[in-house]
């Protein structure tokens, strides 16, 4: 193992902390077993090099290098790499959220700025600060959206980003970081946007997003995606573009509404997420996450913003006198 981690390093090198987490075994118990098995050979070419490969392991080889900044973590991947379980996390989700976005669309006839017609925001699953008290609305809202243009954008990126990260780190990691994500993003704009209502999934896309482009730029040296320069700008200038038009749609809609639009605060407080929790998920390939300290601490943080905004919901709007816009 230590002949392969110097052949993995273009120096011929291994660090001090690659030596010490080799012989310290921080790896997780499957990784261990492998190395005591001896099934992890790797071999002194690198994984581009390998030739003849099916159209699947050259999909896994792509995600591989997309994903992961360490030669060795990148075949190892490769290698132990089944069908099952396949990531289905993020392609349920998208699924659903189109189905209905159509069944929506096809009631209302309206497929752009549905959040206009009144039945849209009659629905049970779009989080409205008037309807606080049904739970189930501060998730639920993930699968409306405002129009066309939002779905795409949301269903694009997430399967871009989300089914290779899953495909690398499991359904257990990246669905607890969108979720994350999504219920950060609804309880954000309860604490900073309290008469705003929420739709789309965009705290969990943007969880995701800033998580990927964040452990790009942490392991810039070990990425080798083609035009990693290139797509990370494009990246961020889309994000930003989403931002943008959130915001707009939020203080100058182009119609008359009877009442506040969905609120741009969950895009922000999911990228904040993403950075947070999910930068220490994806740097965390096989190894557990519960042995880390950083790990807990970022948890904690987490259950107390939790609990903050729990307390927020119950008492704040009455104290502050704030005028909820009455619920559709």
């Amino acid at each position: 193992m230590l002949l392969a981690l110097v052949q993995s390093n273009e120096e011929g090198q291994v660090c001090y902390q690659e030596l010490i987490e080799l012989m310290s075994s921080k790896r997780s118990s499957s990784f261990r077993r492998a190395i005591a098995n001896g099934r992890r050979t790797l071999q002194r070419e690198i994984l581009l090099d390998e030739t003849g490969l099916g159209l699947y392991k050259r999909f896994v080889r792509y995600v591989a290098y997309e994903i992961l900044p360490c030669e060795t973590d990148r075949r190892w991947y490769f290698h132990q790499n089944r069908l099952c379980p396949p990531p289905v996390f993020i392609a349920i989700v998208t699924i659903v959220q189109i189905i209905v976005f159509m069944c929506y669309g096809i009631m209302l006839n309206k497929w752009v700025l549905q959040t206009y017609q009144p039945d849209f925001m009659k629905s049970p699953l779009v989080y409205h600060p008037g309807h606080r008290a049904q739970v189930w609305r501060f998730f639920s809202y993930m699968f409306m959206h405002v129009g066309l243009e939002q779905l795409g954008f949301n269903a694009l990126l997430q399967l871009m980003i989300g089914v290779p990260l899953e495909m690398v780190h499991g359904i257990l990691r990246i669905s607890l970081l969108y979720m994350a994500g999504v219920l950060a993003g609804s309880l954000t704009v309860s604490i900073t946007d309290m008469r705003a209502p929420v739709v789309g999934g965009s705290g969990g896309v943007y969880a995701l997003c800033s998580a990927h482009l964040a452990n790009v730029v942490m392991n810039w040296a070990g990425m080798r995606c083609p035009y990693k320069l290139l797509r990370m700008i494009l990246a961020l200038v889309c994000m930003s573009s989403e931002v943008g038009r959130a915001v707009w749609l939020r203080f100058s809609p182009p119609l008359p509404s009877s009442g506040p639009q969905p609120s741009f605060m969950a895009h922000l407080s999911g990228a904040v997420v993403g950075i947070s929790m999910g930068l220490l998920i994806l740097r965390s390939y096989e190894e557990s996450l519960q042995k880390q300290c950083s790990w807990w601490v970022i948890i904690f943080s987490f259950i107390t913003f939790l609990l903050f905004a729990i307390f927020w919901n119950i008492f704040a709007y009455e104290l502050l006198g704030v005028q909820i816009p009455p619920p559709p």
